[in-house]
């Protein structure tokens, strides 16, 4: 369980086109058999009479040297593939700074919550509120799992994560893994990435983003052995600078359980 856990965390590297119909438009009801037939061609309006009083020209005219803004393109179509997967490369070169709100439900169904810092490039922070009792550190080049109960401290380099691509000062989804799916939408953007490198065989992410409010919203993960993790995120701050002491590894360190 422990390894699916510390699994989810690690995998953040991540990160059926819905198109809306158009409503039919209502045809005009039926002309009543009584009144006849329509006329083919308008009549003529009449003539005004003599006394009549002049009607106001309702269209206002622009004085010279302004010009009417031009009518608005009607929208292009559903967003392809490609504009898909800029839109979420696009979002993660956005920010290098990121502080948020997880919550991770395992394939043993248990939820476990916390606070996700991260620094690009390279570093990174997964936090767990009690009763967990794991933490997962990057300070640039080396990936720390920490656990507070059994006392132990476990370490890896960053390219055994797919942190790797993640973390680093320019991501590009095309370049740094293989995408294997694309699934555009107005509502959800869906893109499922495949990376060999990770410890233990193929792990494979799934990136849920929102195009509407441009923001990260979930990624799930399969890993090598299968099983499924599902990391939701909330409350994105791009703004503030997280404290550099949260990403510092004393590789040395032993843990006091009594902590």
């Amino acid at each position: 369980m422990r390894g699916r856990m510390i699994a989810g965390l690690a995998l953040l590297a991540a990160m059926s086109a819905d198109v809306a119909l158009a409503q039919a438009v209502p045809f005009p009801p039926r002309r009543p058999p009584e009144l006849g037939s329509a006329p083919q061609q308008p009549a003529e309006a009449p003539p005004p009479a003599a006394n009549a009083p002049m009607r106001l020209q309702t269209e206002i005219i622009p004085p010279p040297g302004i010009v009417r803004p031009a009518a608005q393109p009607a929208s292009s179509g559903p967003m392809t593939e490609e504009q898909a997967l800029d839109r979420v490369n696009d979002y993660m070169n956005s920010f290098r700074t990121l502080i948020a709100d997880f919550v991770q439900f395992g394939a043993d169904g248990r939820k476990y919550e916390g606070k996700l810092y991260i620094h690009r490039p390279g570093r990174m922070r997964f936090e767990y509120r009690p009763p967990a009792t794991i933490e997962v550190i990057s300070d640039g080049t080396t990936v720390a799992v920490r656990d507070k109960r059994l006392a132990t401290q476990d370490n890896y380099l960053i390219g055994q994560t797919p942190l790797k691509f993640l973390l680093k000062e320019e991501i590009d989804l095309r370049r740094d893994v293989k995408v294997l799916r694309i699934q555009p939408s107005s509502e959800l953007i869906r893109v499922t990435i495949e990376d060999k490198a990770t410890l233990g065989g193929t792990s494979r992410i799934t990136i849920h983003f929102d195009p509407r409010s441009n923001t990260l919203k979930q990624w799930v993960i399969v890993d090598p052995q299968g099983y499924e993790t599902s990391v939701q995120v909330a409350n994105l701050d791009t703004g503030r600078r997280p404290d550099p002491s949260l990403f510092k590894i004393n590789l040395e360190r032993i843990l006091d359980s009594r902590n």
